[in-house]
């Protein structure tokens, strides 16, 4: 055993640059706009949203519509939507003195999402309305054990959107629409720590830097393997935003419209936790060897608050509706999504220490989409579509928090009409997720295991609509 004096301040100086390697799990992925908004424009694959204004959903899609609802009209929304993504192993390596562990079973689970939307006509010109819906979200939960745990365990991204909007019928074949949109976002993210591998590389950097002798480390790594810290950081904020939409009756029987909203900056505040294990115990001359380690590693692994700034994307899109004849009605709908803003997420802890900085690199997204629509009698429609959704993912960076592909979209949807006020939509949609490739691990093997193979994953939504014409 050594004489010389194990100095928790030297060991937190050595062991402070594992940090980015430990939590570099706390980000969540890719690609996680919602584009749930209506049952109505499901089972059209939302394909010509920006100029069907079929309903009071119109406030999001384009606030312009609302001049085609000539009385006041509410519309409330239940999404159920379920994601399915698991990981088909092929070459993963566990972390250092870890087990490598199981594939983690079913990421996906049930999420409801809820909207409401309600429009007020104000004269012939003029109409106001309120949207409350949820543009993004995510919910991935990986098993305890899996392979992937020191990269990810449970991403939860919530979001709440309350926009006012107002429209103006600048003649009979124009109208303009604007909305002010306020959004908050919750979020909480969970992973593992592989505390035995931080106990081993602050052991080795003590070994270097003369602290220990090296003939501990083997001594050391037998008296510490399968430790794992349980790490959250939780955050929130709110930012402003605004939408603006035009509506062109281009024929009698052809409505082209588009919209844009803008991007959103956040300033996330919220806090890291970290659930350190106990020490083992050890012979009394190494008792004071761990001891010193772990106090190292637990001054680095340390509860605090935490920011991080990111940026939503803004989006544009252009849709065309057409009224093919008395029974058909025929629409297609171009969205382009700026995910390149969105490049990296960082997280800092309230001292100005980095805790993590994980890569995105996300590119920019088109989704088109196109459907229609029979109307069998004056009460029953029948509706249907296909869509093709481009993920902003890489292969590169592609994480567990969501390990997103290309979306297709295949769509089906009905409107029964109880009687002049109440109207009952219910859409369904399956969703086909391209398979991603992955080879995973977010900057160390060591500290967070390698997650090699490719996901599978796939999606199904169904969603029900009241809306109630006064």
């Amino acid at each position: 055993m050594c004489d010389r004096t194990l100095k928790r301040s030297q060991i937190a100086t050595i062991v402070g640059s594992i940090a980015i390697g430990l939590a570099a799990g706390q980000a969540w992925g890719a690609g996680f706009q919602l584009n749930e908004t209506s049952a109505s424009g499901l089972g059209n694959a939302f394909a010509g949203g920006a100029a069907e204004a079929q309903d009071a959903s119109t406030v999001w899609s384009n606030p312009a519509g609302m001049s085609k609802l000539t009385s006041p009209q509410v519309a409330a929304v239940v999404n159920l939507i379920t994601p399915s993504f698991k990981l088909e192993n092929s070459g993963s390596q566990p972390a250092f003195l870890q087990p490598l562990g199981n594939s983690g079973g079913d990421s996906g689970s049930l999420n409801v999402v809820p909207n409401m939307y309600a429009v007020m006509p104000i004269n012939h010109d003029w109409a106001v309305g309120l949207g409350i819906n949820t543009p993004f979200g995510l919910v991935t939960d990986w098993g305890n054990g899996w392979i992937g745990r020191y990269q990810a365990l449970k991403s939860d991204v919530k979001t709440i959107n309350v926009n006012p909007s107002l429209s103006w019928r600048v003649n009979d074949a124009l109208a303009i629409g604007v909305g002010i949109d306020w959004q908050r976002i919750d979020a909480e993210f969970t992973s593992n720590v592989n505390y035995s591998g931080a106990l081993m590389q602050a052991a080795g950097q003590a070994a270097a830097g003369g602290l220990i002798p090296p003939s501990l480390l083997p001594t050391i790594a037998s008296l510490v393997p399968g430790l794992n810290t349980f790490s959250r950081v939780k955050g929130n904020d709110s930012a402003w935003g605004w939408n603006i939409g035009v509506l062109w009756d281009a024929t009698p029987q052809t409505r082209i419209g588009a919209q844009y909203r803008s991007s959103l900056k956040y300033h996330i505040e919220g806090n890291v936790s970290f659930d350190n294990p106990a020490l083992p115990a050890a012979p009394p001359p190494l008792a004071p060897v761990i001891g010193g380690l772990g106090a190292a590693v637990n001054g680095v692994l340390m509860n605090g608050g935490v920011t991080a700034d990111i940026k939503v994307p803004d989006i544009a899109n252009v849709s065309v509706f057409h009224k093919l004849n008395d029974q058909w009605d025929l629409m297609a709908d171009a969205q382009f999504t700026h995910w390149s803003v969105f490049q990296n997420l960082t997280f800092v802890r309230t001292t100005g220490a980095v805790l993590a900085s994980t890569p995105e690199n996300f590119r920019d997204t088109w989704k088109l989409a196109a459907g229609a629509t029979y109307h069998y009698n004056d009460a029953w429609s029948f509706r249907g579509g296909a869509a093709w959704d481009q993920s902003p993912v890489n292969t590169t960076d592609r994480t567990a928090r969501l390990p997103d592909g290309d979306r297709t979209w295949l769509t089906v949807g009905t409107q029964y009409k109880v009687n002049r006020n109440l109207a009952l939509d219910a859409g369904f949609s399956y969703v086909w997720v391209s398979s991603g490739d992955t080879n995973q691990n977010a900057g160390s093997t060591a500290a967070n295991g390698l997650i090699a193979g490719h996901y599978n994953g796939n999606a199904t939504v169904v969603s029900g609509q009241l809306t109630y014409t006064f």
